[in-house]
């Protein structure tokens, strides 16, 4: 029993005529006869009672209808499945990605593309940004989001947005009411810093506060930009920190600009070297597309 015979018997078991059910079928009658005959043989019964004029089910082809019809269901099942999971319509995508980026706009991609794509699921694992870098590495996750791109034989980075680093003081600084200073003028002040092992981008940062002259006094130490800015509204020190973010607590912190010379905050999307997982390859497609229709 093959499923060409199952769809030629259930053709005609549902047109009781050979002239329409092979019309149906796009073939000759000789076909359709020749695979119904065949298969009667096969099962040894009688699945149709046939005269010069009229053909009706017998009592084995009305028991057997119902099987040919789940069989065939549950085939364009699966050609549906195989289809949408091909085309990246069904699967996991686990993102890798600090904290800090639940504050910034990837929370309103995630929000869209499940209303978009409820047949991908996707999974956010919040970790240190070196942490979830490595584990990108090693195939723990699918996608990083990170202020850090990569680019050598295992990892792709594609920009998503630009950000520029700013100077987050707390209210009553004395350089509070400036829109834009210089590096060099916060050389004597207390920082709460980024741990440098956290990430590149801390790395960055650091390194931008030696070439501009002086080596950075921290006081505070944490792994996540919103505990930065928040020490820096309580007045432990100042910090340097992505807009965006310093934003969220612009009611108790001010915010200065620095200049071309800083580092940038940009927000890339890191994926592995190589064809991607049909999934994986629409999500970051997808977040490409909002992210340039978005930050343009």
């Amino acid at each position: 029993m093959d499923l060409k015979q199952l769809r030629y018997f259930t053709a005609l078991a549902q047109e009781l005529s050979f002239t329409r059910a092979a019309r149906k079928l796009h073939v000759s009658q000789p076909p359709l006869s020749f695979q119904i005959a065949n298969l009667e043989s096969e099962l040894d019964v009688r699945l149709f009672h046939r005269t010069s004029r009229t053909v009706e089910l017998s009592e084995a082809g009305k028991a057997l209808l119902p099987h040919a019809l789940a069989v065939l269901d549950r085939i364009d099942e699966a050609r549906h499945d195989v289809r949408r999971v091909a085309s990246g319509l069904e699967g996991w995508v686990k993102v890798g990605l600090a904290g800090s980026h639940f504050l910034g706009p990837f929370p309103q991609f995630i929000k869209q593309y499940r209303e978009h794509r409820p047949g991908v699921e996707v999974v956010l694992e919040e970790m240190k940004p070196a942490d979830h870098l490595q584990a990108l590495r090693d195939g723990r996750v699918d996608v990083s989001i990170s202020r850090t791109p990569v680019a050598d034989d295992q990892l792709v980075s594609h920009l998503l947005w630009r950000e520029p680093v700013v100077a987050a003081l707390p209210r009553q600084h004395r350089l509070a009411g400036r829109k834009r200073i210089r590096l060099a003028d916060l050389r004597e002040e207390d920082f709460v810093f980024l741990r440098l092992d956290s990430s590149a981008f801390a790395q960055r940062l650091f390194d931008a506060c030696v070439q501009t002259g002086f080596t950075p006094r921290i006081v505070q130490q944490v792994i996540e930009i919103p505990a930065a800015i928040n020490l820096v509204a309580a007045g432990l020190g100042v910090a340097l920190v992505p807009a965006s973010l310093a934003r969220v607590r612009s009611d108790a912190v001010a915010l200065c600009g620095l200049g071309s010379a800083m580092p940038a905050a940009d927000v890339h999307a890191l994926v592995r070297a190589g064809r991607l997982q049909p999934a994986l390859r629409e999500f970051t497609d997808s977040l490409l597309t909002w992210a340039a229709s978005h930050h343009t």
